[in-house]
């Protein structure tokens, strides 16, 4: 469950996607599956997808308990097919985030 607190020290990953309206859906189906492996492994917490209502972004938020359990998904080679596939009809600009405030 996503959890937005200053308490907690999880990073939070903020990725917008850049696509083709037409490829958005494919797009968020290649996301969810690769999320569906990625969630499985230790250190995940959460994530949500978001569609622009234009078509044109995808975005991911996702909580992770520190970065060594990220980037130890990172090196686990089951969803790098669904992400390669992701790159080819996608842009995307990543970003890694701490909460200093909620209101």
């Amino acid at each position: 469950m996503t959890t937005i607190s200053k308490e907690h020290n999880f990073l939070t990953f903020i990725n917008v996607f850049i696509v083709e309206p037409a490829n958005q859906p494919l797009l968020i189906d290649l996301l969810t599956q690769a999320t569906q492996i990625v969630r499985q492994q230790p250190g995940f917490i959460s994530s949500a997808l978001h569609r622009s209502l234009d078509g044109t972004k995808v975005t991911m938020y996702a909580q992770w308990q520190s970065l060594d359990y990220y980037n130890a998904m990172r090196g686990n080679p089951a969803a790098a097919p669904f992400l390669q596939q992701a790159m080819q009809i996608a842009t995307f600009d990543p970003g890694i985030y701490e909460v200093v405030e909620v209101f």
